[in-house]
């Protein structure tokens, strides 16, 4: 069975998650994305501490969807590093079962 996984972004500002989050969806790449906006962000970049305001994106797939989401990732997104992680997921077995349907490679549009 294709394990279940939510990969995790941030993105800059509202617009740009929310057109990656229904490019994702429209593709069958993630079955839902959540916008989390207002998330501030502390970190090391080139030697120096920075904070700035995000959109984390969480998106429900399954690893046989990771590297085209991936590079959709790396397409749409302005950073020269974007923060892409993936979580093994497990919960309610009609949920998950319902992503995995969502996804499916196979799945006529």
């Amino acid at each position: 069975m294709d394990q279940v996984i939510l990969v995790m972004t941030n993105l800059p500002d509202v617009a740009s998650a929310q057109a990656l989050a229904h490019a994702l969806v429209q593709a069958r790449l993630a079955a839902c994305v959540n916008l989390l906006p207002g998330v501030q962000s502390v970190y090391r970049w080139q030697g120096k501490i920075e904070q700035t305001s995000e959109v984390t994106l969480t998106i429900k797939t399954t690893q046989a969807r990771y590297q085209q989401i991936e590079q959709a990732i790396l397409a749409a997104h302005p950073y020269d590093l974007p923060e892409i992680i993936t979580l093994p997921l497990t919960g309610h077995a009609a949920y998950l079962h319902w992503i995995k349907q969502e996804t499916a490679q196979n799945e006529n549009a």
